[in-house]
């Protein structure tokens, strides 16, 4: 479980219900990327936050330091989204 952290460079978006958030979540804990992780459910006014950053209400939402944000990434689109930025 990762708590916010005021080094992170990340931000996702999600729920603990979510197959996609579930994943995305355990690959970047097996990277060892630090972000903030939003439980959109002890937080559902954030799922606002969310919707405006990506346009759509589908989670997972994953913000880079970039201010560039995948929605539903795929572990590739991450890992290579991570490699752009130098994070891994």
């Amino acid at each position: 479980m990762t708590s916010p952290d005021s080094t992170a460079t990340i931000t996702m978006f999600g729920a603990d219900w979510c197959r996609d958030c579930i994943r995305t979540k355990k690959q970047l804990d097996e990277l060892g990327v630090a972000y903030d992780y939003v439980d959109l459910v002890a937080e559902p006014a954030a799922a606002d936050v969310a919707r405006e950053i990506s346009g759509r209400t589908n989670i997972p939402v994953v913000v880079y330091p970039d201010s560039t944000h995948h929605v539903e990434p795929s572990n590739a689109d991450v890992e290579s989204k991570l490699r752009e930025l130098a994070l891994i």
